[in-house]
């Protein structure tokens, strides 16, 4: 998998899983492995260990990765996920457009 439908910043929407519904904007996009991070979804525990003098370990909770193919780009206008459509305009760049409203994404 080396070309996915959603980059970092975009906002995101996860499709199934147990976190079913939740919504936030990427983080990071790992293609090789096909693999979306996402602000606020897939929270992990990590044991951190303290590696310089006077740094403080414990337990952090961060993002954990998700399958890109459960995750669907959430379009900034009307607010739906949508699967985007991609359409060539005049000067023969390629835009992405919302499935529903017709707007860029």
């Amino acid at each position: 998998m080396n070309n996915l439908h959603v980059k970092t910043g975009d906002t995101a929407v996860v499709l199934s899983g147990k976190e079913k519904g939740k919504k936030g904007k990427v983080l990071s996009v790992n293609p090789k492995k096909g693999m979306v991070v996402i602000e606020g979804v897939n929270m992990v525990t990590c044991h951190t260990k303290p590696r310089r003098q006077g740094e403080q370990g414990g337990i952090v909770k961060r993002e954990g990765a998700l399958r890109a193919c459960k995750v669907m780009k959430v379009c900034p206008k009307c607010d739906k996920p949508t699967r985007p459509a991609h359409k060539i305009l005049d000067n023969g760049a390629k835009v992405c457009v919302c499935k529903h409203c017709g707007a860029e994404i």
